[in-house]
């Protein structure tokens, strides 16, 4: 029987005003029905049951209803979501960004209307340059870099970022985590190649650091990706392996040449002092031997003045006063002992020239053994005194 047969529902000698249906013939003919619709044969018995519309079916209109108000509230309630803390919503209404969303529980109109990135801006982001996970697992295309002497070197290194825009790190760039690896070695690479291998290898570790890490940031605001570096961590920087062998014993000979070099500044800091004190100490010596001179002859010119002046007042005892004290002048520096032999000769027998000696030597707090001097000739006091005398009488006659 057809759906759209006149007759449905009309057979089995039942009138359509006698009341409500049966319960086991209602279920008949929902079974009927949906045999009808997945194209089933029936097999109920019945032969009205071949029709269906939702006049036919009690309460079909509702549970259409019914069915349909639920789709349109899961359908509403699919625009729900919530923003974690240190996370931005970004809501695109047909694929265009609308609007930035803090933390908390947000709606949207449902998909396909719009829809809705979630983005961690706090976390921090890290790409590894020249390495994967581990310094060993190396990518010699990214970490081979050539500096400003022409040598090559092995230099890996990390990059750790943050978001500090996440509407041009999502819509601004295709791939801004491809664009941080590519701007990272771009950097990397120009430093490297405006200094000297030895720089890059030893001293200059902090400082290339810091130069790319405001390279690689300048770069980033150019382009807006939207992203903050936050340190650049140089890990292993090193001569290729290749070539590991002779760097080493490059290396060794300049540290032999440090310190060699060391050693000679040490002995040049020791000689060099002592050999300028020495000249400073002659020096010195020098000049206070020149003043003494100065001084001794300003000393004397200014004695023999004051000598000629008494001399003029009273030549005789001026001239017997010099002859005795150049006398004592002599006889102070000669061994020679003068003995009086009136009085016998008694005293030859004593060795008065030692006795000399001991008194005219400084004390030095025990005796020393001096050498026997030759003997001296005894002069008569009397013989000298008189010749003495006459020297003086031709002196004062005019």
């Amino acid at each position: 029987m057809a759906w759209n047969d006149p007759q449905w529902g009309n057979k089995g000698n039942r009138n359509q005003n006698s009341g409500p249906p049966d319960l086991d013939e209602l279920w008949r003919r929902i079974n009927q029905r949906l045999n009808g619709m997945f194209g089933k044969k029936d097999t109920g018995g019945g032969s009205g049951g071949d029709g269906f519309s939702p006049e036919g079916f009690p309460g079909g209109g509702n549970l259409v209803g019914l069915l349909i108000g639920v789709l349109a509230l899961v359908w509403v309630a699919s625009g729900f979501y919530i923003v974690d803390t240190g996370q931005r919503g970004m809501v695109l209404r047909f694929g265009k960004y609308v609007e930035t969303t803090e933390p908390g529980p947000r709606w949207h109109l449902p998909w396909p209307i719009e829809s809705r990135e979630v983005v961690n801006v706090d976390q921090v982001r890290t790409v590894e340059i020249g390495y994967r996970n581990n310094v060993k697992s190396k990518v010699l295309k990214e970490s081979l870099m050539l500096t400003d002497d022409e040598n090559i070197i092995d230099l890996q290194f990390a990059v750790q970022y943050i978001l500090k825009d996440p509407v041009e790190f999502l819509f601004v760039n295709r791939a801004p985590e491809d664009s941080a690896l590519q701007i990272a070695e771009t950097a990397m690479r120009e430093i490297v190649g405006k200094n000297k291998m030895d720089f890059v290898l030893y001293e200059g570790r902090a400082e290339i650091a810091a130069r790319a890490k405001q390279l690689m940031q300048d770069i980033h605001d150019r382009h807006k990706t939207g992203i903050s570096i936050s340190q650049v961590t140089l890990q292993n920087i090193q001569p290729p392996e290749q070539v590991q062998a002779a760097f080493d014993d490059a290396v060794k000979a300049g540290q032999d040449r440090e310190r060699l070099k060391n050693e000679a500044e040490a002995y040049s800091n020791d000689v060099v002092p002592r050999a300028r004190g020495l000249a400073s100490r002659l020096k010195e010596e020098a000049e206070g031997y020149k003043l003494s001179v100065i001084a001794n002859a300003e000393g004397e010119a200014s004695r023999f003045s004051q000598i000629f002046a008494e001399y003029q007042k009273a030549p005789q005892v001026t001239r017997q006063r010099i002859y005795l004290d150049t006398m004592q002048t002599v006889m102070n520096n000669t061994s020679k002992i003068l003995v009086d032999q009136k009085g016998g000769n008694s005293l030859l027998y004593l060795p008065l020239d030692k006795l000399q000696q001991i008194v005219s030597q400084p004390y030095s707090g025990a005796p020393e053994v001096l050498s026997q001097p030759a003997p001296t000739a005894a002069v008569p006091e009397d013989t000298r005194s008189r010749d003495a005398f006459r020297s003086r009488d031709r002196e004062a006659r005019p």
